[in-house]
């Protein structure tokens, strides 16, 4: 395979607008809503009365289940995707998991909450697991000098197809009948989850048809296959001692990441339950949920130009240093969301969140690929990478249920939520700008 085919990245691009659908759809915009209403009844919230636990700290820590799952798997996959060569063979199958757990969302009811939520893990699963073998391909397709700008493309034609089907979806929600949807509360909701399984797999089609079945392989691991992956994962790690800017640059990724997941995870909860609005009477209601719809959706359309505008920024600047201005705006709005009362300063602080949301998902992504030594060994270190996104996005997510059912005030995880950007902050400024001593890898 050649770099810098124009046909093959264009269809490896093709896989954010796929699986995008599921980020926005499922995480962010219509399954917190619609999981809201189904636990909540006139404010009182069901689940915490049959299970003991709140609603949103039972849904984060389903999101932390998946997460540490993916976090387990992702080395020994990754290990024998790299020794056999065939990463496009689990990329379809964690695909096809999360597709299909998030159609089967359809048959989602507070009386089959537990099964529900086990299907909400599964696409977790899906989409993460997906992420390690679909990232990995990055250093393979596009040269160095344009990682950047592809890893941006990427992340825009994420951002502009899981639009355009929440667009869809938002209208069959607020307008079912013409769709010829029976006005039976929740069913078009569940329709949408469908919709989103349709979407991933049938889109997904592009990247599996461009995308070579077989890649350059590292020295093929001896031993068990299974444990192979932990093996390159420690031999990742040994090879980290001698590399002191990527070694560096993971561990401030590793704790501002954990900022950004939660917030891209759990922000419609907390708008939902916190964030008011007034009614056309002039009386004060909670936000109402087209109101959190259009949030997002804002959110996504700033997040495609905030990708472009950062990988600009880097340009001029370097990588680093544009990281480094986004975690500053990360903390900012860390402070703007603590005081964050009403729905039009939501709707700011909103976009806000997209801005440096693209910007900082797209530019970790490509610093990492640039800081990476010479290397066939993708699948293995892009493992290293994303079990760092991952086991920081479980911390992240379980640190925002704790302190919720510890402390019962949602704005307080606000606050453990800034000291990640805070404590991200100085360990991205404490990063080399220069790599020293960094050996060839086989």
């Amino acid at each position: 395979m050649q770099q810098g085919d124009p046909r093959i990245i264009r269809a490896w691009t093709m896989y954010d607008w796929a699986n995008s659908a599921y980020s926005l759809t499922i995480t962010s915009a219509i399954f917190p809503i619609y999981y809201a209403a189904i636990t909540m009844d006139n404010g009182v919230d069901k689940v915490a009365a049959r299970y003991g636990v709140p609603a949103d700290s039972l849904q984060s820590y389903a999101l932390s289940a998946g997460f540490l799952i993916v976090t387990l798997l992702a080395p020994i996959l990754s290990g024998i995707a790299d020794s056999r060569g065939n990463k496009l063979a689990y990329l379809k199958g964690f695909c096809y998991t999360g597709a299909a757990s998030c159609a089967g969302l359809f048959f989602f009811t507070f009386d089959d909450l537990l099964p529900g939520l086990a299907l909400f893990m599964l696409a977790c699963i899906g989409f993460s697991g997906s992420l390690v073998f679909y990232d990995a391909f990055l250093p393979e397709i596009a040269e160095k000098k344009d990682h950047d700008r592809v890893s941006a493309r990427g992340y825009t034609m994420g951002y502009l197809g899981s639009v355009l089907l929440l667009v869809i979806n938002l209208a069959m929600v607020m307008k079912p009948a013409l769709f010829g949807i029976p006005d039976t509360p929740g069913l078009a909701a569940r329709l949408s989850f469908l919709t989103v399984g349709l979407w991933w797999a049938g889109w997904a089609q592009i990247p599996f048809r461009a995308l070579p079945a077989r890649t350059a392989t590292s020295r093929p691991p001896a031993g068990d296959a299974l444990t192979a992956g932990y093996r390159e994962l420690r031999k990742v790690w040994g090879q980290l001692r001698a590399m002191p800017r990527l070694r560096g640059f993971l561990a401030a990724f590793f704790v501002f990441n954990m900022g950004i997941q939660t917030v891209m995870y759990l922000a419609v909860a907390f708008a939902a339950r916190e964030i008011k609005d007034h009614d056309a009477t002039g009386q004060v209601v909670p936000i109402g949920d087209e109101s959190l719809i259009i949030s997002i959706l804002l959110i996504q359309l700033v997040a495609a130009a905030g990708a472009g505008l950062f990988a600009r920024l880097s340009g001029r600047v370097g990588n680093l240093r544009a990281l480094s201005v986004g975690v500053v705006v990360w903390v900012g709005l860390c402070i703007a969301a603590y005081f964050t009362r009403w729905a039009h300063e939501f709707y700011a602080l909103a976009a806000g969140v997209g801005l440096v949301m693209g910007g900082c998902q797209s530019l970790s992504r490509s610093t990492y690929a640039k800081f990476l030594p010479a290397t066939t060994d993708h699948a293995s270190f892009f493992s290293f990478y994303d079990v760092s996104y991952y086991l920081g996005t479980v911390l992240g997510t379980l640190a925002y249920g704790l302190v919720f059912q510890l402390t019962g005030d949602l704005r307080n995880t606000v606050i453990a939520i800034g000291g990640f950007f805070v404590l991200g902050l100085i360990l991205l400024l404490l990063v080399p700008r220069e790599e020293t001593a960094v050996p060839a890898t086989p």
